[in-house]
This record gives C-alpha cells, sequence and structure tokens, in this order.
C-alpha cells in the first residue's frame, strides 16, 4: 500500500486555534480542541493543549505545532495566546515574546511591526470573534516561546526578521512540499492537464503563481501545474510525457534563480536573486550606485521596487526572463515551447522573455 503524506497547519492556524480556545476558556470552559475558520473554506479541528482562565477578565491557551510530514523548523513548536476582554467588539492583536519584528523593507509586514503576516492576522481575528459574546472584544497576545531559538534554523535574520520567528500562512495548511516523495506525487497533475486534452501546460511555482496565472490568462484549473520548488524536476517529466508548450509564470523569487541555472529552488541549494537582477540592471543601464543598493536589498519586491523607480524595471526583467527561457530550452534539449512570465505579488507582469507568445486561455 502506498503511503500518502500527512499535511500539517500552519503557524497562522496554530495561533488562530489558540486565540479561540483562550476566549472560549474565558467566557465558557477550557476545551482540549477548537475548530476554527480558514481562508480556503474549510474548518479545521486543532487539537489545545491547555487551555485556563488567568482571571476574571484573562485566559490562555497554548497549541503544538503540527507539520505533517513536511520538514519544518517550526514543526512540534508550543504557541500560546493570552486574551483579555475589551468593552469594545474590537480583536486587537499584539506580539509576545518569540515573535519576530521587522527591520527591513520588502516584507508583508511593515517595518517595526510583529512578523504576524497579514492572513494569520485575519484568521486570528475570526477565530477569537467566534467565541466572544455580542458586543465583547478582545486583545489577543500571541507568543513562541521557543521562536528565537527555532528562528536560528531559518532565514529570518537575512529576511530582517529578528527576536523570533515568523506567523505565517495563507491556507492554515502546510503542504509537505519538502520531501522526496513530494516530488513524485507532483507529478500527476501533468497527467490530469494531458486527460482534459490541454496542449500547453503552465507551470507555477506555489499558489501565488497559480492565482496570478488564473487572473491575468484565464488559465483553466486542470492546465496549471504546481511544481513546489522542483522546477528542473517537473520541466524534465513535463517533456518526457511530450509536453509540447510550457508557459512559465511566477515571482522574481523563484523564477530568476532558473536564470542562474539554479532549478531546485528551495534555498538551502542555492540562491542568486540579488546578483543576477542586479547583473541585467547593469545590462539595462543602472549605473554603480543602483547596483550596489540592488545587491543589499532583503528582497526580490524590494529590488523590483528600485528598478521601477529607475525605470529600468521592463528593460531587467525581460532580459531575466529571456535568460530562464535560454536556461529551460538547454535542459528540455528544445523538446517542447517555453514562454517566461515574470510577475509581482500582486499580479503586474514585470518582464516576459522575447516570444511573447502567451495569449488569454479563455
Amino acid at each position: 500500500m502506498p503511503r500518502f503524506l500527512k499535511y500539517g497547519i500552519t503557524t497562522g492556524a496554530c495561533a488562530a486555534a489558540a486565540a479561540k480556545a483562550a476566549v472560549t476558556a474565558l467566557v465558557n470552559n477550557p476545551v482540549d480542541r477548537v475548530v476554527i475558520p480558514t481562508p480556503i473554506g474549510i474548518r479545521f479541528e486543532i487539537p489545545v493543549k491547555e487551555s485556563k482562565r488567568l482571571s476574571d477578565d484573562a485566559a490562555v491557551a497554548v497549541v503544538v505545532k503540527d507539520a505533517g510530514d513536511d520538514i519544518d523548523a517550526t514543526d512540534k513548536i508550543e504557541i500560546s495566546a493570552t486574551v483579555k476582554l475589551t468593552g469594545d467588539s474590537e480583536v486587537t492583536i499584539k506580539s509576545g515574546k518569540g515573535i519576530g519584528i521587522v527591520t527591513k523593507p520588502g516584507l508583508a509586514v511593515a517595518v517595526g511591526e510583529p512578523a504576524i503576516n497579514p492572513v494569520p492576522r485575519k484568521m486570528i481575528i475570526e477565530a477569537a470573534k467566534e467565541a466572544l459574546p455580542t458586543g465583547r472584544g478582545a486583545e489577543v497576545v500571541i507568543e513562541i516561546p521557543e521562536g528565537e531559538k527555532v528562528a536560528k534554523k531559518t532565514l529570518n535574520a537575512k529576511l530582517g526578521v529578528v527576536g523570533g520567528v515568523s506567523v505565517l500562512g495563507t491556507t492554515g495548511v502546510v503542504k509537505p512540499l519538502s520531501m522526496e516523495a513530494c516530488r513524485r506525487s507532483l507529478v500527476p497533475q501533468i497527467d490530469v492537464a494531458l486527460a482534459k486534452g490541454y496542449e500547453r501546460i503552465f507551470m507555477v511555482p506555489g499558489n501565488i503563481g497559480e492565482r496570478i496565472t488564473k487572473k491575468l490568462f484565464k488559465a483553466p484549473d486542470d492546465a496549471i501545474v504546481q511544481t513546489g520548488d522542483f522546477m528542473g524536476y517537473m520541466l524534465d517529466k513535463t517533456v518526457e510525457k511530450g509536453v509540447k508548450e510550457i508557459v512559465l509564470v511566477g515571482h522574481p523569487g523563484k523564477l530568476t534563480k532558473l536564470a542562474a541555472g539554479i532549478f531546485n529552488t528551495h534555498h538551502k541549494m542555492g540562491d542568486a536573486r540579488a546578483e543576477v537582477i542586479a547583473a541585467y540592471a547593469g545590462a539595462a543601464g543602472a549605473d554603480s550606485q543602483l547596483i550596489k543598493r540592488i545587491l543589499k536589498s532583503n528582497t526580490t519586491e524590494e529590488a523590483a521596487s528600485l528598478l521601477q523607480q529607475a525605470n529600468l524595471s521592463q528593460a531587467t526583467f525581460n532580459g531575466i526572463a529571456e535568460r530562464v527561457r535560454t536556461r529551460v530550452m538547454e535542459r528540455i534539449k528544445e523538446k517542447a515551447k517555453v514562454s517566461v512570465i515574470i510577475v509581482s505579488l500582486d499580479g503586474a507582469i514585470l518582464g516576459m522573455d522575447k516570444t511573447q507568445g502567451v495569449q488569454n486561455s479563455g
């Protein structure tokens, strides 16, 4: 019998569960599990390690993260929420021990703010409100006691998140994309697309690329193949199965690595994003000061912003897209037509290769 990979829950989902459990303990009774809403429309039941009342208007709850079969530095850490009732109907979120603070621009959270991303914030608020009495609000303090220690195993320091980990997640679910078995499990997406008769496949690194591909190109769900970090492996499998046209769509944080010949885009496998962008910016006319700023940029979003200010964004990313196309064609030995589209997080097209071969699928 084949073994199916176990999905996990994000730190954001754990924080939301802890918040709801703490509110429930305060206004009703302690609980050993809660059900929370998620952005994907599915409600999750999450175990609660501890929930107890601290006073007449305060309580605390602890949830242990289960990352499933994913290789996750935050697996098995404890995430707690301490809540105090307020007289209004608002839920405010604060951070405590083990939650990092953002110190560099380019992330989803502003400089100086706790590293609790927007979707987890929304999940925490919605979960807490489900347990609050009508007309009452709450102050929620999220803590991860081992956060500062665990953060040393992540890229947080490089990204400018100091003092702890980030509370992340866009769906509430941790997909086990880090494992070798998952690499193989991605391949059936190609089979489904071919079975549906799609001659052109859109390949995207993950959820962001898929969302933007649907918006920009009206691509059907089954024509979109998520690759995770295994872009090279999935390209190989795609041409092996006879696909004749491939459109790569993704954020420069992933696709720029392909221009450097890095086809496994996991950060442990290599990173040349700033160097690639700086090189192509120079080719597009950037001066030495701008090149130095790009090399020091915290994220590709920040680098893109610098290029936009200098009116060099399109020329730079067009050049990178063309180089990605060349690298891909070399890898697949020109067995398929390839187009490359680099997009920002908000869905704007930053650059395209010279083929300009993409039309709406609808």
